[in-house]
């Protein structure tokens, strides 16, 4: 899974837009205004099988979870400058799946939209619905 695609899966989430408060080649991914991904170029000079840059997915995570993850996949550590017990950051390098990718990504944006205000939710709803 490449950085379009999850840059595309990202921002087909219902009510999701980009802001760039941190630097310009860093995406911050909201619902509502709240956070629930960034995503960006990984460390300097590391590069994927195919000569391309490795990208770099924070993602929101329940806590036990996140550490099962992180034993689980070599790609996945601590939030790199987030809360570290309730993010991950994904290495997009090829060896996790695709459909493990999209499912670290829906957990992470329904704890944020389980976690808004009420009114937010039910404007959030008006908004899928239309």
């Amino acid at each position: 899974m490449d950085q379009k695609f999850v840059h595309e899966y990202l921002q087909a989430k219902p009510g999701t837009f980009i802001t760039k408060p941190f630097a310009q080649d860093v995406d911050v991914y909201k619902v509502q205004h709240k956070m629930f991904a960034t995503l960006y170029e990984g460390k300097e000079g590391q590069m994927g099988e195919n000569g391309e840059p490795v990208w770099w997915l924070n993602l929101k995570c329940d806590p036990d979870e996140a550490l099962l993850l992180r034993d689980k996949y070599a790609a996945i550590v601590p939030g790199y400058h987030m809360n570290k017990r309730l993010w991950n950051t994904i290495i997009l390098d090829g060896s996790i799946p695709e459909e493990e990718i999209k499912r670290m990504i829906d957990d992470s944006y329904q704890i944020v939209v389980d976690n808004l205000p009420s009114a937010q939710r039910a404007e959030l709803d008006r908004l899928t619905q239309s």
